[in-house]
């Protein structure tokens, strides 16, 4: 009666393990399997018993049938497999990677009357290795640089002006149309110099109104203005030692930059509400994707600073003027969207990358990186088509397409897409922002730069 109680236990016992059991006899033919098994080969225990063990194609066993000896296979040979990583076949054909591990059955006599395998399921681990492998190929590529892609001359010459810019304290300047990665290049910058170790600050003047970009660059002190209850440190004494990225600095109100030209020029600054010299040993790297040479004529830039702070500029090329780093980019944002979707997407058919070539790519690279965003959502299976791309990569006719003395200056170009997205949008600056593939602030900007009302372009 107890054997009985127990061989119930033991198969009970062997039914809850999730690691899928196999028994054969000395002929490889199987006698008996556990539910999980069943699951994870997706045959029934009826249609795996009386059969031969090959019947799932194992590929370390297909192995083992070559041996030139009496044994039809290296279990009744060693006497055991211990963590052997191997691929077993489903019933549907696919193969699933498994751990496996084996020892011989004997009976009271030591004779050997059959074997029991184990198999556990690797597959979550093995799809987790070739996630890291592809990001480690990412890391690593040829033909990038401290995250900025580019295989082009014109991006090989930004490369090595980064490495130069980098080995001297003299103030930087990163022009650049909107998308084309200036904050890259200040990464890269601080990475490759001498204070890589040291804080990288970075500050959007565009995004902070002028009563409070001067207290988060300079800091300010207990009761300098309402709301002040208590003394800051700024954004210069954070980046001590290190760089501060001043961002889109042809926004910078004419106050605040009396008052960097002071930290440039003396490096030191006051706090907000106090005349107390603080010195800072900060490197400066600003950035715009306006025409400073134009805003000092206008009146709106001082003259004096612009020389300061252009001491070493860095031009980043706008996208369409780099196409043979389109299909690069493409394959990029592909490879990094499947990876943090895990969307099953094969790749990116001939006919859409030829549409992505011809795009004049207004919004540079953050746009790019939208149309992917998109296609993610567009493109359920399969490879990505033109028709997953955003509508606006063929509304548009191309300049080349109607010859190069066709094609209207730049600013009216710019300035046309943004009334067009608007109008689009309903007058939504996120939603147009979204469309153009560029942030609210850069929307916001234009229109400012380009006199847009909204109420003047949508039609009532």
């Amino acid at each position: 009666m107890l054997g009985r109680e127990m061989n119930a236990y033991w198969k009970t016992v062997v039914e809850t393990i999730q690691e899928g059991i196999m028994i054969v006899d000395t002929r490889g033919t199987i006698v008996s399997t556990n539910n999980a098994l069943e699951r994870m080969t997706g045959y029934t225990s009826s249609e795996l018993v009386g059969q031969s063990c090959l019947i799932l194609n194992c590929d370390i066993c297909n192995a083992a049938r070559g041996l030139e000896d009496n044994h039809w296979c290296t279990l009744f040979r060693s006497g055991e497999i211990s963590m052997r990583q191997c691929s077993i076949e489903r019933k549907d054909g696919g193969f699933t990677p498994v751990l496996k591990n084996a020892t011989l059955l004997r009976d009271d006599q030591g004779n050997v009357i059959g074997a029991v395998e184990t198999l556990t399921d690797i597959s979550e681990i093995v799809e987790k290795d070739h996630q890291i492998e592809a990001f480690r190929r990412a890391l690593n590529t040829e033909d990038g640089f401290h995250g900025i892609l580019g295989r082009s001359a014109p991006m090989r010459q930004v490369f090595e002006l980064i490495k130069n810019a980098a080995q001297t304290d003299a103030p930087i300047i990163v022009y650049g149309e909107s998308g084309t990665g200036k904050e890259l290049v200040t990464e890269a910058i601080h990475a490759e110099s001498a204070r890589s170790s040291k804080p990288l600050v970075k500050v959007n003047c565009a995004a902070l109104t002028e009563s409070l970009l001067e207290s988060e660059l300079f800091g300010h002190v207990k009761g300098a203005f309402t709301g002040a209850h208590a003394s800051r440190q700024g954004r210069f004494e954070a980046a001590s030692g290190g760089y501060i990225f001043l961002d889109e600095i042809g926004d910078l109100p004419l106050s605040t930059q009396v008052k960097l030209l002071r930290v440039l020029e003396d490096k030191v600054i006051e706090r907000v509400g106090d005349n107390k010299p603080i010195q800072v040993d900060v490197r400066i790297i600003t950035a715009t994707n306006r025409d400073l040479q134009e805003l000092v004529r206008q009146g709106s830039f001082r003259q004096d600073l612009y020389y300061r702070i252009n001491v070493v500029p860095i031009h980043l090329p706008p996208l369409r003027e780099r196409p043979e780093d389109v299909p690069l980019l493409s394959e990029h944002f592909f490879e990094r969207i499947k990876l943090k979707t895990g969307k099953p997407l094969k790749g990116i058919s001939p006919e859409a990358m030829e549409a992505l070539c011809r795009y004049s790519w207004p919004g540079n690279i953050r746009e790019l990186k939208s149309v992917f965003e998109y296609a993610f959502v567009a493109c359920s299976q399969g490879m990505i088509q033109p028709n997953h791309l955003l509508p606006q990569i063929f509304q548009k006719k191309q300049s080349e397409q109607s010859g190069a003395g066709d094609a209207p200056p730049r600013d009216e170009q710019i300035k046309q897409e943004l009334i067009q997205a608007l109008q689009q949008a309903q007058g939504n600056q996120s939603e147009a922002a979204r469309l153009l593939g560029v942030s609210r602030v850069t929307v916001w900007n234009r229109m400012k730069k380009y006199n847009i009302q909204v109420h003047n372009v949508i039609e009532p």
